[in-house]
């Protein structure tokens, strides 16, 4: 599991802590909360059931935030090198916080609602975020959603048991976001996720949280799943953890995110960090985020030292653990741009002893999520 807290600070808890509990969740400290890092049938169990069927993941600690105002889009892409004033009401885009260095304040969603946008922060992240965003974007109005939760239905089976809830859902595809009714209370939701399979996040008031989910678990393909089997899964599938793969140190183009920044943003450079991103754009830079698939059974954790074949150290893991939909070790990681090639051979640096590793393309997983009508 990566970055638990370390901290003695009082710990903050979700609106659904109690039934978490109850249903026999081991509760650990994350980015200032109690959150259930597994359940009893374990994260190995976890991470096959959203593989196969669906997982019920709580993400109520990730900041949830609506912005109003004259123009949000064209005020948030100050910040942002997405092209957030290009999105169509209904519609949701992964995008970044650059600094004015070109590295990543943070990752977040942003969601077209029609009258406002609706951004998902990282957790740890969400404090430095609202402050970021008020002090660049005084024009606008912040609301921060503490009396929501925001839940992940995440797996094939997701669609299928959702729509009975959800009627309005049946017909959204990959990055649809809408307000909706589940089960008669108004949610906003986006067919989107952290895994790489198709599912759906859910942003319900607080008051209805238990409700929908213990209804969504009366149903024989869905188990609660927990922070072990999400990160598992989004390692699977290549997607960053902030402040672990991404952070102010990486760039966009570095950490294999340049397909964030639309071609308009491009052309016009007007975000934080352009003349960087923009000079790596072109001229390639000097290391690349890549997977890194690992010889034997013994897995890599962040932190451990990527070597050449002349034994010099030339980067660190970024990510790291066992992969169960592949059978083995899997890892991410920075390189030189010369070892960025798929196939290429190096070493991992654990404990002292050197684990053969290739680098591998990216994701480990096929994407799985529903980008056609359904």
């Amino acid at each position: 599991m990566a970055h638990p807290d370390a901290s003695n600070a009082p710990l903050r808890t979700v609106p659904l802590d109690a039934l978490h509990r109850e249903l026999g969740g081991r509760m650990v400290p994350f980015a200032g909360y109690a959150m259930p890092v597994q359940y009893p049938d374990g994260v190995l169990a976890e991470h096959a059931g959203t593989r196969n069927r669906a997982g019920l993941f709580d993400v109520s600690h990730m900041g949830q935030v609506r912005l109003t105002g004259p123009d949000p889009a064209a005020a948030l892409e100050r910040l942002v090198p997405g092209a957030i004033r290009a999105l169509n009401p209904g519609r949701q885009r992964y995008t970044l916080l650059t600094t004015e260095s070109g590295g990543i304040l943070d990752d977040l969603m942003v969601a077209n609602a029609g009258d406002h946008l609706f951004a998902v922060l990282n957790a740890a992240r969400k404090d430095a975020d609202l402050a970021h965003l008020r002090a660049h974007l005084p024009e606008l109005a912040i609301t921060v959603l503490d009396d929501h939760a925001l839940i992940a239905l995440q797996g094939p089976a997701a669609a299928a048991v959702f729509a009975p809830l959800a009627p309005d859902s049946a017909d959204m595809r990959f990055m649809d976001a809408r307000t909706m009714d589940v089960m008669g209370v108004p949610c906003f939701v986006a067919r989107s996720g952290y895994t790489g399979e198709d599912g759906f996040e859910i942003s319900v008031p607080a008051e209805a949280a238990e409700r929908l989910v213990r209804a969504l678990l009366e149903h024989a393909d869905v188990a609660p799943a927990g922070l072990g089997a999400r990160d598992s899964l989004r390692l699977e599938a290549g997607l960053c953890l902030y402040g672990a793969d991404i952070d102010t140190t990486t760039t966009p183009v570095e950490a294999d995110l340049a397909w964030t920044i639309g071609k308009a943003r491009r052309e016009v450079g007007d975000f934080p960090g352009a003349e960087v991103i923009l000079a790596q754009l072109r001229d390639g830079p000097s290391r690349r985020r890549v997977g890194l698939r690992i010889d034997g059974r013994a897995p890599a954790r962040a932190g451990a030292e990527i070597v050449d074949d002349s034994g010099a150290v030339v980067g660190r893991v970024t990510s790291g653990g066992f992969g169960p939909t592949m059978g083995g070790p899997i890892a991410m990681g920075y390189v030189p741009a010369r070892l960025a090639e798929p196939g290429t051979r190096v070493n991992l640096r654990v404990r002292g002893k050197d684990l053969p590793a290739r680098v591998a393309t990216l994701p480990f997983t096929p994407p799985r999520q529903q980008k056609g009508r359904p």
